[in-house]
């Protein structure tokens, strides 16, 4: 069995690595931009939770390090305290313990009396939950019993105990002190029980989108009025359902008819995914190939490449915004059915995703009226026709 050896890492890359996961990047992206092992930097994130550790700052009430040089100097040149503590402004008091602490007067050295100040001055406060049983216990009980999430929790306590002040925590509380294990009071267990059961905490306001910028993308606010109201058909949505060993399939859903097509794709490749979506989208009839929606991923940056082979114009998600394409996401959802999280995806071969499409589209569908989408289909292009 392989030992796996975790880099140092600087303060410098620590920094950066925060920098860069508060702005959105992934850990793929980050590790490559400094040139380290992705384990390396999940490492870092892992030990908060994602959630960024709050800068210390030395407080202006404390010796400084240029003050400690003083004492130091004055030391050596014989002055007394009084006289040390004349000349930087402090109590006589302030600078006999500060020179007791590090050794007395024979022994006392700036720099380690400093870094030992600064070690030692590391006393977090401990955290709310942790020191109120009665609020801790409620909360992890909604969150355990009801899988209700930290907002739910943080406003029902207001509801529940309308004239107890002291049972009333904010929802990043609950959060950090989910996330963050070093803080001791719930159990990293009942991250289970949140939505989305992410191991570590993505930042509240990543900026920039993830996966980079796509060259020539056209917002999503740009689409025709049509696509919205979902009169007519041939408006795809479409995106990628990813499995264990870099699998994917690329998912195509039909607006009006929730209609679903399903595409290999061999890889991430734009250029490859470009490729294959053109052929299965240049079999459908000129009426059923208008636009397709696709969230922000890279795998769909030859978009033009598409859009030159089937005259269907690509438009793209707003950042963080999965809902825009629901028609997709929900369809996503059912067909984890048939390809279940941590899967390799590659052993599907076309023709059985093309059988598992089939069998979805014959599948009635209440917001269909009871439909099922190849019904709604045929009936959508006989209106149109």
């Amino acid at each position: 069995m392989s030992t796996r050896v975790f880099e140092w890492l600087s303060a410098r890359e620590r920094e950066q690595i925060w920098y860069r996961w508060k702005q959105g990047e992934q850990i793929a992206d980050i590790s490559r931009a400094l040139r380290r092992a992705d384990h390396s930097v999940a490492r870092e994130l892992d030990y908060t939770g994602g959630i960024a550790p709050r800068a210390r700052r030395r407080s202006k009430r404390v010796l400084s390090l240029g003050e400690r040089e003083e004492i130091s100097r004055g030391l050596s040149g014989g002055e007394t305290m009084r006289e040390i503590a004349r000349r930087l402004g402090r109590a006589a008091s302030s600078i006999s313990r500060e020179i007791a602490r590090h050794g007395g007067g024979h022994r006392y050295r700036a720099l380690r009396a400093d870094t030992r100040a600064w070690s030692r001055a590391r006393r977090p406060k401990r955290c709310l939950l942790s020191t109120h049983p009665k609020l801790r216990i409620q909360v992890a009980q909604w969150l355990a019993r009801k899988q209700w999430s930290p907002q739910q929790i943080s406003r029902a306590l207001v509801r529940q105990y309308p004239h107890d002040d002291s049972m009333r925590v904010s929802h990043e509380t609950i959060y950090r002190t989910l996330y963050v294990q070093a803080r001791g009071a719930l159990k990293k267990e009942l991250i289970a029980h949140l939505r989305t059961q992410r191991p570590r905490r993505r930042p509240h306001q990543a900026e920039g989108p993830q996966g980079g910028s796509i060259r020539g993308e056209i917002s999503i606010s740009q689409r025709p009025a049509e696509v919205q109201d979902r009169a007519v058909p041939g408006h795809w949505e479409g995106d990628l359902l990813c499995g264990t060993n870099h699998s994917q399939i690329a998912t195509l859903v039909e607006r009006r008819s929730r209609f679903v097509m399903l595409v290999r794709a061999p890889d991430k490749n734009s250029v490859n995914v470009a490729r294959a979506l053109a052929r299965h989208v240049r079999r459908l009839p000129q009426e059923l190939r208008r636009s397709l929606t696709w969230d922000r991923g890279i795998e769909m940056a030859s978009h033009e490449r598409f859009t030159l082979a089937t005259k269907m114009q690509v438009y793209f998600c707003d950042p963080y915004s999965p809902w825009q394409r629901g028609s997709n996401e929900n369809t996503n959802g059912l067909l984890r059915q048939y390809f279940p999280k941590r899967t390799d995806l590659s052993v599907h071969s076309q023709a059985h995703l093309n059988m598992i499409a089939a069998r979805l589209n014959g599948r009635p569908r209440e917001t269909l009226g009871w439909d099922c989408p190849a019904e709604a289909l045929k009936a959508a292009v006989a209106l149109t026709g």
